[in-house]
């Protein structure tokens, strides 16, 4: 199965050895990943700020971020969704749109942990987050 996954699924499977971090990972497992090509450079920025902020060590962050770059995803070009991420401005910043058009674009959910986008109106694909 095909799956859209964002920066929050993909960090989580980096640096969380949590419940969420295992469910990242199980997700990661599962199938087929696509994403926009802009989310290593938010994978990268958020480890940054971890790092900065001492949550993770600067090994950790150096071995995530190398790990980063070996994660089997189809990344895309913005160009082709940004009819539809300009439809959805309305609620969803640019950034969060871009993964829904994809998801909406392939016929496929979204796996996500960020409770704000999942619940936002707009969006016409199918979310996957871990039970809560």
């Amino acid at each position: 199965m095909t799956l859209v996954v964002d920066a929050s699924v993909l960090v989580a499977a980096l640096v969380d050895s949590g419940v969420e971090g295992q469910w990242a990972e199980s997700v990661i497992a599962e199938g087929s990943l696509t994403a926009p090509e802009l989310v290593l450079v938010e994978i990268s920025n958020v480890l940054r700020r971890l790092e900065r902020n001492g949550e993770i060590s600067p090994p950790e962050a150096t071995g995530a971020h190398r790990d980063m770059l070996r994660l089997d995803l189809e990344l895309f070009a913005f160009a082709p969704f940004a009819a539809r991420v300009w439809e959805l401005r309305g609620n969803l910043s640019s950034y969060d749109a871009w993964y829904v058009a994809m998801a909406e674009g392939f016929d496929c959910p979204l796996a996500t942990l960020d409770r704000k986008l999942s619940r936002a109106t707009g969006p016409g694909c199918d979310f996957v987050a871990p039970p809560r």
